[in-house]
């Protein structure tokens, strides 16, 4: 059969891709968890690697074919032990969530006491939360942030772990705008003999690039998605500096958790992890600092109320209950605008989950579009005037016009990858 391109055989999904990639390059997306990822990043992503089956690890397959395979993740492999100096790391879990559940598997049993950081308060599903089935299976713990601070309260994750002595803790999380105390973490975990799991799917990248400080030598194991601030596909890794501990992990993804690997995916995990290591790499996760800290300085002098009064890293969570409006119906009109954020729970949050009193935004996605501290502030000007007029209730004019002023922005900083 004679080899068809997307736009021959499915020209109703092919119309769709490109709908998204307008959408993509004309808007500012300000969603903490997104970013553009490179061509080169996308090419490897799309190849002939998704034919292939490759259960087991390189040198230990139950399929045969593997010549070309076993490379390529074992490349993945030696790049992500050097551009995070770690000793050992697995690149096949298939995204963030399953990756963490390996991490259960590896160390604890059904009904297991673990301690995470509470999902209103900034944690992950995956850190022991009712819905979710690490906290279905398992004892969950859940530490918060001080109401006076919107900071992690170390005196109350101490407290919890010598009353309820949690086999796992993880630290880290989806909606932390702090840096993480990851030696204050090692020491609790250490008083009450715990594995301690960090979860850095938001800041791996700027832990790569050296804008945040690493887990390695404090963490027994390392968890991250490959998206994210890291620029890669969507996938995930798990690291951990012993042999027994790496073990376990190896065990737990296969066979405890998946079948083969998605090789393409590793394949544009090498390739992101690469990028990771050039010098530019480190320049971009500088500028994810800075203008965040430049985006929530102009929304702090306008007014908004910033969850624990600013950020450390790439991501700002905000409480709109002073601005008069609730989160979800300010993301919908700024995602009219052109300005793409995400609606979500604030710590002591009275609100229900799916209409809560928040946003949280992240500064990733400007930068590699190479926008800079000036964009931050118009960026910043736009989320007042917008987040203002729906307070009034009349938004539709100043949304009209404010999409045209974004898209004139947009225009001149073409996103990375896209066509």
């Amino acid at each position: 059969m004679a080899e068809n391109s997307l736009n021959a055989v499915d020209p109703e999904i092919a119309e769709l891709i490109r709908a998204e990639e307008r959408r993509q390059a004309d808007t500012v997306k300000l969603i903490a968890s997104e970013n553009y990822v490179s061509k080169a990043v996308l090419e490897a992503t799309g190849t002939v690697l998704t034919n292939k089956y490759s259960e087991g690890y390189p040198g230990k397959r139950y399929y045969e074919g593997q010549q070309v395979i076993d490379q390529i993740e074992t490349i993945a492999i030696e790049r992500a032990k050097a551009v995070f100096g770690v000793n050992h790391a697995n690149v096949q879990p298939y995204s963030g969530s399953p990756a963490n559940l390996a991490i259960y598997m590896a160390f604890l049993k059904p009904g297991d006491t673990v301690l995470g950081m509470g999902l209103p308060f900034g944690g992950h599903l995956t850190h022991g939360w009712s819905v979710s089935a690490t906290g279905k299976w398992f004892n969950p713990v859940r530490y918060g942030v001080r109401k006076d601070t919107g900071r992690i309260d170390m005196d109350e994750v101490r407290a919890l772990a010598l009353e309820h002595r949690p086999k796992l803790i993880f630290c880290g999380g989806t909606a932390i705008p702090r840096t993480i105390d990851f030696p204050a973490f090692a020491e609790i975990a250490r008083e009450v003999d715990a594995v301690l799991a960090a979860d850095i799917a938001h800041i791996a990248g700027l832990i790569a690039g050296g804008a945040h400080p690493s887990p390695v030598g404090y963490a027994d194991v390392i968890s991250t998605t490959t998206h994210k601030t890291l620029r890669g596909p969507r996938g995930a890794m798990l690291m951990a500096t012993s042999d027994e501990h790496a073990t376990a992990l190896n065990k737990a993804v296969f066979p405890g958790l998946q079948g083969g690997p998605h090789n393409h995916t590793t394949a544009a995990i090498a390739v992101a992890l690469r990028e990771a290591s050039q010098p530019e790499f480190k320049a971009y996760a500088a500028q994810v600092v800075k203008n965040a800290k430049a985006l929530a300085e102009e929304l702090a002098s306008r007014g908004f109320d910033l969850v624990s009064g600013g950020t450390d890293n790439h991501l700002i969570l905000m409480d709109l209950t002073p601005k008069g409006v609730g989160g979800k119906p300010a993301a919908q009109a700024l995602d009219r605008a052109g300005l793409e954020t995400n609606y979500n729970a604030v710590p002591f949050d009275t609100r229900k989950p799916f209409d809560p009193s928040g946003i949280r935004i992240g500064t990733p996605s400007v930068t590699s579009r190479g926008m800079g501290e000036a964009e931050m502030r118009q960026i910043g000007a736009w989320m007042d005037e917008v987040v203002t007029a729906v307070a009034k209730g009349d938004a539709e004019d100043v949304i009209a016009r404010v999409h045209n002023e974004v898209s004139e922005l947009t225009a001149k900083f073409p996103a990375p990858g896209l066509s």
